[in-house]
């Protein structure tokens, strides 16, 4: 099974800090992004289709401390990923198993996000005017999108013969909740992580977590 680059391991385990530094009980697809924005592998992807990395980061931030502010909790466990946040995970682990290749990047995750249409990780994306396939057309053929231009192509999920391939599903969310329960890294400076907060292991995957970063129509922001 395709192993999780050095870089995403650092990315996942610093989404699940920026939900601890706020005490939420879920780590969502908006954290994940968040993430991923210091991500140098999802990085170069976002750049070369053109994100504003500055704005992105400002308006996920915003989501996560005002919209997410209801997943707060007192409980002092580690934020747990919500369904969705595994499904991208999964997702990201099936396509690299299925090219053959042996490494999961952050440009794989960033990729399988637009797998989650209605979440608001997607939409963040989409009001950047990027597209999977913008992603997808760089990182299998380093072709950048041309400043202004905008394919306006929908956003795909995976592919059939991925989405059959139960035992790359499993392993995934194997790998996802191994990493999870190694120590985690501290969050850098100035993310607001609570000193009393444990940044230990994270708890269990919960198998049918709050729905937030699925079932919100970006429409609804």
């Amino acid at each position: 099974m395709p192993s999780f680059s050095r870089p995403l391991e650092e990315t996942l385990h610093r989404a699940v800090g920026y939900a601890n530094a706020r005490r939420h009980e879920y780590a969502t697809l908006e954290h994940l992004l968040l993430a991923l924005i210091d991500d140098p592998d999802a990085t170069g992807v976002m750049q070369a289709c053109n994100v504003d990395l500055s704005a992105l980061k400002a308006a996920l931030t915003l989501y996560v401390d005002n919209d997410l502010a209801a997943l707060a909790t007192s409980d002092g466990e580690d934020a747990k990923p919500t369904a969705g946040f595994q499904r991208v995970i999964q997702r990201a682990v099936i396509h690299v198993q299925s090219s053959g290749r042996e490494e999961v990047s952050g440009a794989n995750v960033l990729v399988a996000i637009f797998s989650e249409r209605e979440s608001h990780a997607a939409y963040f994306l989409q009001e950047q005017d990027m597209t999977r396939y913008d992603a997808v057309n760089f990182i299998a053929h380093g072709i950048a999108k041309k400043a202004g231009a905008n394919e306006a192509r929908p956003a795909k999920g995976a592919s059939p013969e991925e989405a059959e391939d139960a035992s790359a599903v499993k392993q995934g969310g194997e790998a996802l909740e191994s990493l999870l329960r190694r120590p985690q890294r501290e969050v850098a400076p100035g993310q607001g992580r609570s000193p009393d907060r444990s940044s230990g292991r994270g708890g269990p995957l919960d198998p049918d977590p709050v729905p937030s970063d699925q079932e919100q129509p970006a429409s609804g922001r």
